[in-house]
C-alpha cells in the first residue's frame, strides 16, 4: 500500500507549472504510504492527549499552554522551512505540534470564548477553503507531490493547521450531538475514511480531494482513540491516563520516524538516490 493510497496518485490532467519563486530539487513532504497514515493517526492521538496533559500539569491555563506550544511550533516550522528536502524527524515533529496547537485553538474558542462548536466548525471549514482557493489560484495545483517551493510549503502547512482545527471542532460537535462514546465515535470516523477510500478507488474521486478529506477525518479518529485510552473508566475510557497514553504513542511515532529516516521508504525516488543535505 503505497502509491495506491489516497493522495498518492496525481489527479488526471493536473499540471505543475514552474512557480515564479525558487524551485527546490526535492519535495519537502513525505510520499503518501501506509506509514504516513499510521503516523498521522498517532500524531492526532498525541495531539488530543498531550493538549489535555499540558493543560492539567503545567498550570499555565489553556491560553498560556496555547502560547507556549505555538512558540514551539513556530520554531520547528522555521527549521522545516530551512531544510532543502523532506526530513522525517523535523516534518513529523511539526505535524505533532500542529496537532496539539490545532486542538488548543479549537478548545480556546469553545471553552474560553464560548464560541459554539457549530460556529467554529463552519469558520474553520471556510478558512480551509480559502487556503485551498488561494493555493490553487497561485500554483494551479493542490498536489502534495510538488511541495518544492517556499510558497507551496506555506500553503501546505496552513492547510494542515486548519485541517487539525476543523477536525477537532467537527469531531467534538459530532461526539456532543450524537453522544456515541469514544469507541463508537472512533468506529464512525474509521467508516467515513473507508468510504472516502472506496469513493477514490472504485468511483474515481479525485486523488487530491480524497487525500485532504481523509486527512481531516483522521483528526477526530485519533482524538477518539486517545480519549478512549486515557479517560477514566467511569467516563467510558480505559483509564490509562494522559501521561501513559501520550508516552506510549510518542514512543511508537519515534520508532517509526527512526525507521523511515534509515530506510527512506517515504521519499520520492530522485531524493532516495541522493545523499541528504540540509
Amino acid at each position: 500500500m503505497t502509491a495506491d493510497l489516497p493522495g498518492a496518485v496525481e489527479a488526471p490532467g493536473t499540471s505543475h507549472p514552474a512557480p515564479t519563486g525558487r524551485r527546490l530539487r526535492w519535495n519537502k513532504v513525505p510520499e503518501v504510504t501506509a506509514y504516513f497514515w499510521v503516523i498521522k493517526v498517532l500524531c492526532t492521538t498525541v495531539g488530543e492527549t498531550a493538549a489535555d496533559l499540558l493543560n492539567e500539569k503545567l498550570g499555565l491555563g489553556l491560553t498560556g499552554v496555547s502560547l507556549l506550544m505555538s512558540v514551539l511550533l513556530v520554531a520547528v516550522l522555521v527549521a522545516q522551512f530551512r531544510t532543502r528536502a523532506y526530513r522525517p524527524g523535523i516534518y513529523w515533529l511539526a505535524v505533532a505540534l500542529i496537532s496539539v496547537v490545532g486542538t488548543l485553538i479549537s478548545d480556546n474558542l469553545t471553552d474560553n470564548l464560548g464560541v459554539p462548536l457549530e460556529t467554529s466548525t463552519v469558520a474553520f471549514a471556510v478558512a480551509l477553503v480559502v487556503v485551498f482557493v488561494a493555493w490553487y489560484r497561485s500554483e494551479r495545483t493542490l498536489s502534495i507531490h510538488h511541495v518544492d517551493t517556499t510558497r507551496r510549503e506555506s500553503f501546505y502547512w496552513l492547510a494542515v493547521l486548519f485541517t487539525f482545527a476543523l477536525g477537532t471542532a467537527a469531531g467534538d460537535l459530532v461526539a456532543e450531538r450524537m453522544d456515541l462514546g469514544y469507541w463508537l465515535s472512533a468506529g464512525l470516523f474509521a467508516l467515513a475514511i473507508a468510504a472516502v477510500a472506496v469513493a477514490h478507488f472504485a468511483l474515481g474521486l479525485d486523488a487530491v480531494w480524497s487525500f485532504w478529506v481523509a486527512y481531516i477525518l483522521t483528526r477526530p479518529l485519533g482524538a477518539s482513540i486517545g480519549d478512549y485510552l486515557s479517560q477514566p473508566t467511569a467516563d467510558g475510557g480505559l483509564g490509562l491516563g494522559t501521561v501513559i497514553t501520550s508516552v506510549l504513542f510518542l514512543a511508537v511515532i519515534l520508532g517509526l520516524v527512526v525507521f523511515l529516516t534509515v530506510t527512506r521508504r517515504d521519499v520520492s525516488d530522485p531524493e532516495r538516490l541522493t545523499p541528504q543535505a540540509s
